[in-house]
């Protein structure tokens, strides 16, 4: 019979990455704590429509990229290609948005059809967080020293931070109009992905990885030169902020973000270590999305970050931590010694939370077990064979030092394993 095999650009994830992934995860939970938001759980499948009314219609992800099918109800579904909309969908729906200010993160896979290569797959993770109820600056600024705080509890280095300013819906329209024509005048040096976008979505086309393209689009005109006074302003409290802080960053005229929502602040942390992928970290300000997919006018902002390029990015620069030894492994030998073995260890899991404890199960030689507890990488080996269970004791053998082994009474065990912990 035939192996099945995973669906091309899903991946499973294990050994070293699934430490680093829990890793990112559990630093940016504690992170995302810090600064007083809370979690929220989004379903993975949502009414196409949603996608359609936020993201846009004509962008890529859309048009391209989602995973769109009927159910039995004939109702048009697709797997979500991002949080955002999901998340903006359930404070509306719950009643969380309206004069309300609301800190919320997420995570979980999201899907998008595009060709699998490092750090893009078909299936992956995010991490969103999004702030509702916030006009003012000091929130974009805020979730940029968050992002900017969970790179250095990572250990993370060579991020780069690259900021623009989209200005308001009407500003932009504006300038739509003026680039349109601009790349009008030059359409025939124009690529075949770009002369669509010229109808659809001309900003995108400043975001172009054409190389070809780098000299039409350095001379384009810049959007920061056509932004409303209000946007003026913010983005320049912004960079305030951000000197304020230390924060360093680009400006970046020619980021646009691939969504249709985004206004005045959007940002990415880049990298240029994971080759074409390079956008690690990516969000903006979304005040007219809320109005948009039926709830009350609310101003917000947000970012996501892809789990599977920061575990990789993790990997590259060998800052994954050590987490899979394990501190203490019991070597069982003997006819008598698994029922009291296993009391035994869960009286040290109630004594000590904090530490990893193994027990061998299934048997096997003193021999065998003793290679097992070397390769788990435990400090310290309990041996507990028949004559042990007799006389209700336990051996301590350290596996990482030249210590001599002990001969420990059960009722003893706690206090001495505590002594032991605590000199390594």
């Amino acid at each position: 019979m035939a192996q099945i095999s995973a669906i091309r650009g899903m991946n499973d994830i294990h050994g070293q990455q699934a430490i680093a992934f829990d890793f990112v995860t559990e630093t940016a939970q504690a992170v995302l704590q810090q600064y007083g938001f809370q979690s929220i759980r989004l379903p993975i499948v949502e009414k196409t429509e949603l996608f359609c009314r936020s993201i846009g219609e004509v962008t890529d992800i859309v048009e391209k990229e989602m995973y769109t099918f009927n159910d039995r109800n004939n109702d048009s579904l697709t797997l979500r290609p991002e949080g955002t909309a999901g998340c903006v969908r359930a404070v509306i729906e719950n009643g969380l948005a309206h004069n309300q200010i609301q800190k919320l993160f997420y995570m979980g896979p999201m899907f998008r059809y595009e060709r699998p290569q490092k750090g893009r797959y078909r299936q992956f993770n995010q991490f969103g967080v999004e702030v509702f109820g916030l006009a003012s600056v000091d929130a974009d600024a805020e979730l940029i020293a968050l992002s900017a705080r969970l790179w250095e509890k990572l250990g993370l280095e060579n991020l780069e931070l690259q900021i623009n300013s989209l200005g308001s819906q009407e500003s932009r329209a504006a300038y739509r109009d003026i680039l349109v024509a601009y790349f009008e005048a030059h359409r025939a040096e124009l690529d075949e992905d770009s002369l669509r976008r010229l109808t659809t979505n001309p900003l995108r086309i400043l975001d172009t990885k054409n190389p070809d393209l780098k000299t039409l689009v350095a001379n384009a005109p810049k959007l920061l030169e056509h932004l409303d006074a209000e946007s003026i302003e913010h983005f320049e409290h912004l960079k305030n902020h951000l000197e304020d802080l230390g924060i360093d960053y680009v400006v970046n005229p020619n980021l646009v973000r691939g969504l249709d929502y985004y206004n005045r602040t959007v940002f990415e942390w880049v990298t240029t270590e994971l080759g074409a992928q390079g956008t690690v970290c990516a969000g903006g300000r979304y005040d007219g999305l809320v109005e948009q997919i039926g709830g009350k006018p609310t101003p917000a902002v947000g970012f996501a970050m892809g789990i599977e390029r920061l575990m990789a990015l993790l990997i590259d620069q060998g800052v994954v931590p050590e987490t899979s030894a394990q501190d203490i492994y019991m070597v069982l030998v003997g006819e008598q010694v698994q029922r009291p073995g296993m009391v035994l260890a869960e009286s040290l899991r109630d004594a000590f939370p904090e530490l990893r404890i193994q027990m061998n199960c299934g048997g096997g030689s003193f021999k065998s077990q003793f290679k097992k507890a070397d390769k788990s990488g435990a400090s310290f080996a309990l041996v507990l064979g028949d004559d042990e269970v007799t006389q209700q004791t336990i051996v301590v053998k350290p596996l990482r030092t030249d210590q001599a082994q002990k001969v420990v009474a059960w009722d003893a065990l706690v206090e001495t394993l505590a002594q032991e912990f605590s000199e390594i």
